[in-house]
């Protein structure tokens, strides 16, 4: 659940895709003689070392590659090793709040002469020929790719599933879904392979696998940062950020991608470092869109973290947002439908002999098939009525700074459940489980999964915080004083490479 499916058409030119190989031909890792060098470290604290010259960048990728190969095997997070690209790049010169951090690129992010398979059959074999001004703010701030995170196709659900690579396994228990579909992401950094990873969110896919997995996770307002990829046409509802550790390594992310200068659509939000001193007006709103209550213990859960904002003097009550939510489901179903049916009519175009479902799963069939049954007067319809969700929600925050929702109906969901290969019948019960985070992605505003409570069973329960468009300083300044009320860097899942 993000990608820009513009930015995909863009860079897929030519369709060579008859063949999934995942064999690397790249060289072995050599011995480490500090396998140790990221430590426990975020990414800011392993930028800092490399700084003093306390380690070198190589060492620290060739941790970060050891780490990967000790836990891969049992999470399978990575879609395409890029092993030599990252050793050429920690030898070079880097500048940037990054340089020399190892990372990761989600799989839907295309990188100039590097595999991006997008999580499908269809890209198996695709290799770009150029790639948007987001991945150049990446590389200008000085991270060091070695490979691509695993993601649904097209990032069109909740969990990274896919017949391509297999199932991403949830680290915190291997059963569960990692979330999506920035999913292979945060398994890499809650399993402290990586201490920070590329992530985009189109309808919760930054939010969705930072709830699943323990992180901390903050989509970006629409216009906040540098371009990943050309605007779509209709809604543009996908941002580029990432998956971290700690709320200054998000932070220092927003800064180095954000846009500057006249064509800016807000004033910088620069390095936010710290808490700050307002008290804040904060919603709490449990029940999802469609009035349904979610699972107890996500109950409990936010309950909880609402009563710890009260702890801290904000200002906390109870109301509910008031929108159609089974209009809402419907629309924005058929939004995420038309960008599957792009994806179709291109893949079709390119390869016209391939029958489709050699070439994509079920679910992007159906959801496109659902697009071309309801046709364009519906699509239109339909985002007529998203882009007046827009103006409700602004309208909501001119009395209001922060609302808290849960981000997921329920903790992680057993693998299998809501799965590309399973077809549109996964949408029968999405919205029950999803249904948080799409609203600020059609109105353009920031929000962010925030890592403050467990379940029973020990598996993460993210809490949503979202603002006013352009307010992403604010979030993170309430996340600072969160993580310094209820920290949870110390947590570490089952499986970690720590």
């Amino acid at each position: 659940m993000g990608f820009s499916r513009r930015a995909l058409m863009a860079n897929a030119v030519a369709l060579t895709a008859m063949v999934a190989g995942c064999a690397s031909s790249e060289t072995p890792a050599p011995s480490s003689t500090n396998t140790d060098a990221l430590g426990d470290h975020d990414a800011t604290g392993v930028a800092a070392r490399i700084r003093s010259g306390e380690i070198t960048a190589a060492e620290a990728l060739e941790a970060a590659i050891a780490r990967s190969e000790r836990v891969n095997g049992q999470l399978n997070f990575i879609a395409t090793p890029m092993l030599d690209y990252g050793r050429a790049r920690a030898a070079a010169r880097l500048s940037g709040p990054f340089a020399g951090v190892p990372t990761l690129i989600k799989d839907l992010m295309p990188m100039v002469g590097q595999p991006t398979k997008y999580g499908s059959r269809a890209f198996a074999n695709f290799v770009p020929t150029e790639q948007p001004p987001y991945m150049d703010a990446l590389l200008a701030a000085g991270l060091v790719p070695f490979g691509k995170s695993t993601t649904p196709e097209f990032g069109l659900t909740a969990t990274t599933e896919t017949l391509i690579s297999g199932d991403t396994h949830n680290p915190w228990d291997v059963t569960r879904s990692s979330g999506g579909s920035s999913g292979g992401a945060a398994v890499a950094v809650a399993a402290r392979v990586v201490p920070i990873a590329h992530a985009s969110d189109g309808g919760g896919s930054i939010r969705i696998p930072a709830s699943c997995n323990g992180l901390f996770g903050l989509k970006a307002s629409r216009g906040r940062s540098v371009l990943g990829g050309r605007p779509d046409s209709g809604i543009d509802i996908s941002v580029n950020g990432c998956e971290s550790i700690s709320v200054r390594d998000t932070a220092a992310w927003i800064a180095a991608t954000e846009q500057t200068g006249a064509g800016a659509a807000f004033a910088p939000v620069g390095l936010v470092s710290g808490p700050s001193t307002q008290r804040l007006r904060i919603i709490v709103d449990i029940p999802n869109a469609l009035g349904n209550d979610p699972d107890p213990e996500v109950r409990a859960a936010i309950e909880g973290v609402a009563e710890l904002c009260r702890s801290l003097g904000h200002h906390v009550r109870e109301q509910r947002v008031a929108i159609n939510g089974r209009q809402f489901s419907d629309d924005f179903t058929l939004l995420w439908a038309a960008g599957a049916a792009e994806v179709v009519a291109m893949v079709q175009s390119q390869a016209p002999n391939v029958p489709l479902e050699h070439l994509l799963e079920p679910l992007t069939i159906d959801l496109a098939r659902h697009a071309q049954q309801q046709g364009e007067a519906a699509l239109g319809a339909a985002v007529g009525r998203l882009r007046a969700i827009e103006a409700q929600y602004a309208a909501l925050f001119e009395s209001v700074d922060v609302m808290l929702t849960p981000v997921l109906g329920k903790p992680p969901v057993p693998l299998g459940q809501i799965g590309g290969p399973r077809g549109i019948a996964v949408f029968e019960t999405l919205p029950d489980y999803v249904g948080y985070t799409p609203l600020q992605n059609v109105a353009g505003a920031p929000a962010m999964s925030v890592p403050l409570a467990w379940s029973a069973a020990g598996l993460p329960i993210g809490a949503h915080f979202s603002a006013a468009k352009g307010q992403e300083r604010r979030l993170l300044e309430l996340a600072y004083e969160l993580e310094q009320a209820r920290p949870w860097a110390s947590r570490r899942p089952g499986v970690n490479a720590g």
